[in-house]
């Protein structure tokens, strides 16, 4: 049982710093530039699409017309 336990821990302070022992990202410089333009990409969009997903960017920019969007 306490080796369990120990092989438990071990276990879990190597998930923790999965970041130090395999690099996230590439050690090639040009290479690296370009996963992290994608990555901040990704995450500057977040915000458009929570908003999306919540009907929360009524009224829909989509329509040919304008449209009041509030209750008349």
């Amino acid at each position: 049982m306490r080796n369990f336990i120990i092989a438990l821990l071990l276990g879990f302070a190597l998930m923790s710093n999965t970041g130090c022992f395999l690099p996230i990202y590439s050690a090639d410089p040009s290479v690296r530039t370009t996963e992290l333009i994608y990555t901040s990409e990704n995450l500057r969009h977040v915000l458009e699409e929570w908003q999306r997903i919540w009907f929360l960017d009524q009224p829909s920019h989509l329509a040919p017309y304008r449209t009041h969007g509030g209750i008349i």
